[in-house]
């Protein structure tokens, strides 16, 4: 369902009294952009095996948006990055505190989940990062630089936010299928789903879960009408259809080149940016498993589905109505989940199967018996981070796991806020979250090792952002 559009704003000024006269205030807002772009011959992960880089296609970017109130200062940094490691987006908090007066609470950071970028995760997904490696440390300070100079470029500003609907390129991955072969899994078991099965077979019964075509987008522009920043929101996984080897920021980067190019076509100084951020697409990607397309060149189709969004987005930014004030806010709290562990019987099937000539194993079995040796040897629990952000009658919310679609449509129809959506892999990466019924089904989203948490995580997390939403409402 079309959500409608919001849009607020009242005019302030930054002082130093503690209270500050409602005509006195001066809403601010201020963009800019690093260039994160790693050496040939780092890591690209995101297919079962990482390999090194030897071109870079399209430069990736971290991308911040700083909004201030007259009281409250809050911020995004999306980076173009399969996942980043909840330590390194605190090494980059460190050094902002260090450098500005910010709250570092107040800054939400996060991944677009762009499957052609090199690493910047760990060993594990549930060890923490102890030494930082050389691209994390480079991306640590580039993301600090990229909120320093937002900051430098902060001028009055009035905001909006609204969505528009796209649908056409999403689809659910999971499927009920008719074939037994198609269910095997890396645990000598058999799953209710499968994950990604063979397009236009005559075995696909129907999908397993739910899309959301909702792209929503906050807005910002200068008190003279120049446009400033637009983060906007999508829950589509990456696109792919890169060469191999080749480093992209895939849709999200062409999205936000898209809209640089229409509403800065001068490229007047500070240059607008455009942002994309990635919602909840741990089940969703952009394969039409029921049908057959026409076969795409390198590159092609993930710019057929970045100038599908942008020419929605820049559409409804036509019906913005702006004001010039609204109150932000934002609420932080952790919450610790149990890391799963493997069962006996998994254990004796993992050595078993070593017996077994290969092409009686499956084919990702011995990925999967390193991941939970890695499982095994780490925490038995960890602390999630959790943000929401507040901008006036909008919620964003944070989680930092690949998070099926479902869950943030509950999110948005429970929010107490009158929009909301939610970006997921931020301030943190801990693999996928699906939801207990979904767990039940199986598949490669749930598999020990794909998910590392305790199969209730997503209940947790939802009731807990939920009460961070409550905290940030205002009083009656």
């Amino acid at each position: 369902m079309l959500r409608r559009c919001s849009i607020a704003c009242v005019c302030v000024v930054l002082c130093l009294a503690t209270t500050v006269r409602a005509e006195d205030r001066v809403f601010l807002a201020g963009a800019a952009t690093s260039n994160i772009t790693p050496p040939l011959g780092e890591l690209i992960v995101g297919g079962w095996a990482p390999i090194p880089c030897t071109h870079i296609h399209d430069e990736l970017h971290a991308r911040c948006l700083i909004l201030n109130d007259g009281e409250t200062t809050l911020g995004f940094v999306i980076c173009d990055n399969v996942g980043i490691p909840r330590e390194v987006f605190d090494a980059a908090r460190e050094q902002i505190a260090e450098q500005t007066d910010l709250n570092v609470d107040n800054i939400l950071m996060a991944s677009t989940h762009t499957h052609s970028a090199t690493t910047a995760r760990g060993r594990s997904k549930t060890e923490a990062v102890s030494n930082l490696a050389s691209y994390q440390e480079f991306l640590a300070q580039r993301i600090t630089d990229c909120v320093r100079r937002a900051l430098n470029q902060m001028v009055p500003a009035r905001i909006g936010w609204g969505s528009v609907e796209e649908a056409s390129e999403l689809f659910n991955r999971r499927w009920y299928v008719t074939d037994p072969d198609l269910l095997t899994n890396p645990f000598g078991g058999v799953d209710k789903v499968r994950m990604n099965p063979p397009r236009g077979s005559a075995t696909l019964v129907r999908p397993a879960g739910p899309v959301d075509p909702e792209v929503s987008f906050i807005a910002v522009e200068s008190k003279e009408g120049k446009p400033l920043a637009l983060l906007a929101n999508y829950s589509l996984h990456y696109v792919g259809g890169v060469q191999s080897g080749e480093v992209s920021a895939d849709y999200f980067g062409i999205f936000a080149d898209l809209l640089q190019r229409h509403f800065d076509p001068e490229a007047q100084y500070p240059r607008f940016v455009g942002m994309m951020t990635n919602g909840t697409s741990g089940d969703v990607n952009n394969i039409n498993f029921t049908g057959k397309r026409p076969s795409r060149e390198p590159y092609e189709q993930m710019q057929i589905v970045a100038e599908k969004l942008a020419k929605r987005v820049i559409a409804a930014y036509t019906e913005i109505t702006w004001n010039d004030y609204v109150e932000l806010g934002s609420a932080k709290s952790t919450l610790q989940l149990q890391v799963r562990q493997p069962t006996p019987e998994m254990k004796e099937y993992f050595t078993s199967v070593m017996d077994l000539p290969e092409k009686e194993r499956h084919r990702h079995v011995l990925t999967y018996i390193d991941r939970i040796k890695r499982i095994e040897s780490g925490p038995q629990s960890i602390e999630v981070p959790l943000q929401v952000i507040r901008i006036g009658d909008l919620a964003v919310h944070a989680i930092p796991f690949e998070v099926f679609t479902e869950i943030g449509l509950e999110l948005k129809d429970r929010s107490p806020f009158d929009d909301a959506f939610t970006i997921e892999l931020a301030n943190g990466s801990y693999g996928y979250l699906p939801t207990p019924a979904q767990h039940e089904l199986g598949g490669y989203e749930t598999w020990l090792g794909t998910n590392n948490v305790q199969l209730d995580a997503s209940e947790k997390i939802v009731d807990q952002l939920l009460d961070l939403s409550q905290s940030l409402t205002p009083s009656e």
